[in-house]
């Protein structure tokens, strides 16, 4: 049977400049403010008007020359005036796909597919940005053809088709908005201590506080603002639901993010009890998903991080959905030996580890409780590790890696025979569990 023939190239919304320029877009309407409303003459305003036709100019110019179709099942993006490129992306390799709709973006109803791509240094796709309409049914395609489904039975983008019924989700938890600020202020609790301090300095000596906040200490109390407003503004009504191609995951304040966690790509779990948050049963649960790392185009804020399912919530709510990516999940977990006490004082009753047939668990922390799990079938290497003070009381730790680069799981400070045994065991089991697949 021949392959289908390729679709025509598609372009990006012709918005998309105005949306993509973002800080650009917004300093070029402040330039011209004056120009509206002023009563100057326009040969005042020739360096103002450049750097508008400049910002402009550029925008369309990377409009004109980007564009985009389906071949086979790959998604092939051409971009590049002077050095042209043309990327391929196997859609196969996609582990998660991203609808992003930044502020302006939604004024201009348009949004952003953003396909994360397994491995660590590969290109990102970004399609930015497409009209609102189409974005449901382009991400439903390209889903269909990263589960194998032929190109030629996928429904053509973007020619606007009737509406398809919408598929069936199971809303698994909405994360409320109160333990969602008061989650932030008790992680960050020393944030508040400085918030009280600078309050009674102002009752107290308003004239050195006002001289301090104009100084360095407004910097840095504008990138804590910042940092504390990304992380609201990200998870504000996470809602995470359960739907027939994977969970499904919807959230943000301003921004909205809308992605789709397809299943068997969770690199590792990690679920996370700060110690103010214990005392009320809280929990953070993330996962790492291969090609979540640094890529080109998004905000420091994204870069590098993991991907949370829970922001904060009940720690049965926790379990319950690694019940769900993780159903083997080893149920008992064995202490380290005693004398582990004088190497790790701090940790000692925090550290354990169990494993199933499937899957490797182990926990840690001082002050912060972390427990993480990882599926055999995404180890990519084990290491044994024994360190002067580890030789000295018989103790050894082994390293359990995987693609993603946030998440490892460590047998921390185990007897050295059962560190030995449990590198042999653990190397046996992943070695099994990535051939089960294939003989699948």
């Amino acid at each position: 049977m021949s392959p289908a023939p390729p679709e025509s190239w598609h372009r990006l919304h012709p918005l998309s400049p105005v949306v993509r320029g973002g800080r650009a877009t917004i300093l070029a309407f402040i330039l011209l403010i004056p120009i509206a409303f002023g009563g100057d003459t326009l040969s005042h305003e020739t360096p103002q008007l450049l750097i508008v036709a400049a910002i402009a100019l550029a925008g369309v110019v990377a409009w004109l020359v980007t564009r985009w179709r389906i071949e086979d099942d790959d998604l092939r993006i051409e971009t590049g005036l002077f050095r042209r490129q043309s990327l391929r992306f196997p859609l196969a390799q996609v582990q998660a796909i991203d609808v992003v709709r930044p502020g302006l973006a939604r004024l201009f109803r348009v949004a952003e597919l953003r396909l994360r791509m397994a491995g660590a240094s590969g290109a990102t796709a970004r399609l930015a940005y497409v009209a609102e309409h189409e974005v449901e049914p382009l991400r439903d395609q390209l889903l269909a053809l990263a589960r194998g489904a032929r190109h030629d039975e996928a429904v053509p983008v973007p020619a606007v088709e009737p509406e398809p019924a919408p598929q069936e989700e199971h809303v698994l938890t909405i994360v409320p908005t109160g333990p969602l600020v008061a989650s932030i202020l008790l992680e960050n609790w020393w944030l508040v201590v400085i918030f009280v301090g600078l309050l009674v300095g102002l009752a107290v000596s308003p004239h050195k506080v006002g001289g301090l906040l104009v100084g360095g200490g407004f910097v840095w109390a504008l990138s804590t603002a910042t940092f504390v407003w990304r992380r609201f503004n990200q998870q504000y009504r996470l809602t995470v639901a359960e739907g027939t191609d994977g969970l499904h995951l919807r959230g943000g304040l301003v921004a909205l993010t809308a992605e789709v966690i397809r299943p068997g790509r969770v690199q590792a779990v990690r679920l996370v009890e700060p110690l103010l948050w214990r005392p009320l049963g809280w929990c953070r649960l993330e996962v790492d998903i291969a090609g979540r790392q640094r890529r080109k185009g998004e905000g420091e804020a994204q870069r590098g991080q993991l991907r949370t399912l829970i922001p904060v919530g009940k720690r049965s709510l926790g379990i319950e959905l690694v019940d769900r990516l993780l159903p083997d999940r080893p149920r008992e977990l064995s202490p380290p030996p005693r004398r582990a006490f004088w190497k790790s004082p701090f940790r000692y009753r925090a550290l354990s580890w169990g494993r199933s047939d499937t899957c490797v668990a182990t926990t840690s922390g001082r002050l912060r409780r972390v427990t993480c799990w990882v599926p055999l079938e995404k180890v990519q290497s084990l290491r044994h590790v024994q360190g002067p003070v580890q030789r000295r009381l018989r103790l050894a730790s082994v390293h359990v890696d995987t693609a993603g680069r946030t998440v490892h799981a460590t047998l921390r400070d185990r007897d050295a025979a059962e560190a030995r045994d449990a590198l042999a065991d653990l190397t046996d089991l992943a070695r099994e569990a990535r051939r089960r697949p294939a003989l699948a």
